[in-house]
């Protein structure tokens, strides 16, 4: 989808090297460009005769499941922190699939199944550990360089270059509840409006999701934390209207991150 060739591209496999690249860069008068991920459609990742700098081997993922913290390297990939955490219990909000990368997301905000409890993902963002323009490395938080700390928090990327974040878990568990109802086009209308009316009033734990596909409508809700009680909302999503089709399913968590 992107057809942009840069001058130069750097495969960072260690912090020392981002350094390196951001100064090269400068003393080149390149522009940077930094790839964390795969889903950016606008390419701003590949900068045409610039000087792009690939993060995805700093990957590393360390979790503390006493003081409920994760330290994830800037290239990492959702499925990688989801699997760190999870054999623990606790787990923060990351995006939707696993296959995204944890800087992209969490510097543009970051929603997930687990936004409606706990927040964005850049909300539970404790610290940066950042590679500024000028080639410097800081740590930025509540106290250290408040004003970068707020920047990051949902403002993009043209705030430097972050490699390390430390996020804030929180104990939900392992497990999760997925319930689908489909609806055929002429009973759509209808449950889409109950559905927008059932969202306002779902308990935090449920997310509520809608997709159209052909003359399918699927309406329906992931609920994160004990399945059972998930269950107790399935009178709620019955009410919108007279389904053609109805999936539920209780995986473990862990089973539905690729390996």
């Amino acid at each position: 989808m992107v057809d942009h060739r840069p001058a130069l591209i750097v495969r960072c496999a260690s912090v020392a090297d981002v350094v390196s690249a951001v100064r090269t860069a400068r003393e080149r008068d390149l522009e940077i460009g930094v790839r964390c991920g795969g889903h950016n459609i606008a390419g701003l990742a590949v900068p045409d005769g610039g000087l792009m700098i690939d993060l995805t081997s700093l990957d590393r993922v360390t979790v503390d499941p006493i003081s409920l913290r994760a330290r994830i390297e800037g290239g990492a990939l959702l499925g990688v922190l989801d699997r760190a955490t999870q054999p623990f219990g606790p787990a923060t909000t990351a995006g939707n699939v696993s296959h995204t990368r944890v800087g992209g997301l969490t510097l543009g905000g970051g929603m997930g199944w687990l936004a409606r409890q706990h927040g964005l993902a850049c909300d539970n963002v404790v610290s940066f550990t950042v590679v500024t323009a000028d080639g410097e490395l800081l740590r930025a938080s509540a106290d250290e360089h408040p004003g970068l700390f707020w920047g990051l928090r949902g403002g993009g990327g043209n705030f430097g270059i972050v490699v390390e974040f430390e996020f804030r878990l929180h104990p939900v568990g392992n497990r999760a509840l997925v319930a689908d109802l489909a609806f055929g086009l002429g009973r759509a209308a209808d449950a889409l409006r109950a559905w927008r009316d059932l969202a306002a009033q779902a308990p935090r734990q449920a997310t509520l999701t809608a997709e159209i596909s052909g003359d399918t409508v699927t309406l329906g809700y992931v609920w994160v934390g004990d399945p059972e009680a998930g269950r107790a909302f399935l009178p709620a999503m019955r009410s919108i209207g007279r389904a053609d089709g109805e999936w539920v399913s209780a995986p473990s968590y862990l089973d539905l991150q690729p390996r």
